[in-house]
């Protein structure tokens, strides 16, 4: 019998997996795919999800495979540069293949210990007091104490939990490849170029050796299982540029809608949903593939702690009540972005005044911190302003603090030099450094790197440790 089954072994499964594993815990992955994904589409990592690689010690294996790019333009693609001040040591964009990244996470679970199955399909389950039980097309059942669904904006655990998944169905759907043009490169630039001026979903983008990256609009809403051809990009491209610009030998080629949806509910049970099982919108702005790898750095030591024997009661109840309001202003920044690229004059004179707007500091930090998820703070209850955020990896006397949470355990950071983890301390790591960089007299981090107190009072201090480290071991 297993702790925990993840369904689904895409970023957000994957990262779970080694979440969990981090606090020995017995993982299995099933995967229904046989193979990885032959789409080589670039993703972008933002600076929230570069911040978890670094804090795992991931990130200089991702730097090897992708490719850095200045952060700023992610709001409606709205060309503005991004503040020179982030709040940030990794203030980048990271473009990097999604299949590349898929296969690192992957690996860094299965390095720590996880069980990956692939090409294991989930046909039915079943939970009782002590854990689920899953069966596979095969017919084969499995055990374990816990379920979690990341397969997809069609998770069958969503499916056979009876979740709903309630928002608004696809109204548009959009073409998107990487292939070769033979028209000449000033002609492509000169017709993007005034094409893009009326049409924000049109793009052709050089990616070197005659190849480009396209997107444009297709005909109408089609199967999005059923993957488009060459000979509906030429189409699209006649149709909406009079040319289709001799597009041939496609490197790959997919589709996308902007359906916007959020479930009901992220756990019934001992049945939870994390990634696009929990939520889908439009991938304007690049925020799925983070959204999914940060619900699974929220779940993933919560979980653990209930398997382990040491968590709150309530702690599993935080995942959702934090993950989900992040969702449900992920899909509205997505909604609004969405009507920010159609062509209309409404929208096209909002899409002006906006950028206008843009060029106060505080508007486009304000945009910019919601696509990149550092803005995002936790109800912790009121408190000082860094209370429920994020801590930015700053140096410490020991190196990088971002390198000493790689075993994601909780961490006292200490200016005082008086306060101690106590009982706690197989939970939660201490280091005492007075000359920190950090506007308070010591911190209390969570596993994922959000502030859970700040003060110099050692019972104020017991207090929250309680609260999130639950009772310690005698």
């Amino acid at each position: 019998m297993f702790d925990v089954i993840i369904v689904g072994c895409g970023p957000a499964g994957a990262m779970l997996a080694a979440e969990l594993r981090l606090h020995d815990v017995r993982v299995l992955v099933l995967e229904k795919e046989t193979e990885p994904a032959s789409s080589v589409r670039i993703v972008g990592l933002h600076i929230r999800t570069i911040e978890l690689m670094a804090m795992r010690g991931l990130l200089d294996r991702v730097l090897e495979r992708g490719r850095k790019r200045p952060a700023g333009a992610y709001f409606a693609a709205i060309d503005k540069p991004a503040p020179a001040d982030l709040d940030s040591a990794h203030a980048y964009l990271l473009g990097i293949p999604q299949p590349v990244i898929v296969g690192l996470l992957e690996d860094h679970a299965i390095e720590l210990g996880a069980h990956v199955r692939h090409g294991c399909t989930v046909t039915g389950l079943d939970q009782d007091d002590d854990g689920v039980t899953v069966e596979l097309a095969d017919g084969e059942r499995l055990r374990s104490r816990f379920l979690v669904g990341c397969d997809g904006s069609r998770s069958t655990v969503r499916k056979l939990l009876g979740v709903g998944f309630p928002g608004e169905p696809a109204r548009n759907e959009t073409l998107m490849g990487e292939m070769a043009l033979d028209t000449p490169p000033e002609e492509i630039a000169a017709r993007a170029a005034e094409i893009g001026r009326t049409d924000r979903r049109f793009m052709l983008r050089p990616a070197g050796g005659g190849f480009y990256g396209v997107v444009v609009p297709a005909a109408g809403v089609s199967d999005r299982a059923e993957p488009p051809t060459i000979e509906d990009f030429r189409q699209q491209l006649r149709a909406v540029a009079g040319t289709d610009f001799g597009a041939h030998s496609p490197r790959w080629l997919s589709r996308f809608g902007d359906a916007t949806r959020l479930a009901d509910r992220y756990r019934v049970g001992r049945v939870l949903l994390a990634g696009d099982a929990a939520h889908i919108h439009p991938p304007i702005g690049g925020q799925g593939l983070n959204l999914g790898v940060q619900d699974a750095f929220n779940l993933g030591w919560k979980l653990a702690a209930r398997i382990r024997g040491w968590a709150p009661a309530t702690l599993l109840d935080t995942y959702e009540a934090e993950r989900r309001p992040v969702a449900e202003e992920v899909l509205d920044n997505a909604r609004a972005q969405t009507e920010l690229l159609s062509t209309g004059p409404g929208p096209r004179a909002v899409r002006r005044l906006l950028t206008e707007l843009m060029d106060f500091d505080d508007v486009n930090r304000l945009l910019l911190e919601k696509i990149t998820a550092i803005g995002i703070r936790y109800d912790f209850g009121d408190g000082p302003a860094l209370l429920g955020r994020r801590l930015r990896d700053i140096e410490v006397k020991q190196g990088r603090l971002y390198d000493l949470m790689r075993r994601g355990r909780g961490l006292l950071l200490d200016r005082t030099e008086r306060l101690t983890p106590g009982a706690w301390s197989d939970r939660v790591d201490h280091i005492a450094d007075p000359s920190a960089a950090l506007d308070a007299p010591a911190v209390l981090l969570r596993p994922d790197g959000h502030v859970a107190w700040l003060g110099d009072n050692q019972p104020d201090l017991n207090d929250q440790l309680a609260h999130w480290f639950g009772t310690p071991r005698v």
